[in-house]
């Protein structure tokens, strides 16, 4: 690999990209709530949305490391067998 702290800014990065799906979920919940005078409803699904996003986004941030130690694992498994 020829960057081998690249894989370190990019999980470094994950902990900003849930902090920002969360907040913006609950944000524009609460934005919607004002609007709608609904009271938390649009925050709760707000806040439940920006979880869902959060972890989808940290799977697909994880998902080529995953697949990375796959390879890596089925290649030492065919050595040794």
């Amino acid at each position: 690999m020829r960057y081998p702290w690249l894989p370190m800014l990019s999980l470094m990065g994950m902990g900003f990209y849930i902090a920002i799906a969360i907040i913006l979920g609950i944000w524009g919940g609460h934005w919607l709530d004002g609007k709608m005078n609904t009271g938390p409803l649009w925050l709760i699904i707000g806040l439940v949305m920006g979880i869902a996003v959060a972890a989808l986004g940290v799977y697909n941030m994880i998902k080529p490391f995953m697949e990375e130690a796959k390879k890596t694992d089925n290649k030492k498994n065919k050595d040794i067998k």
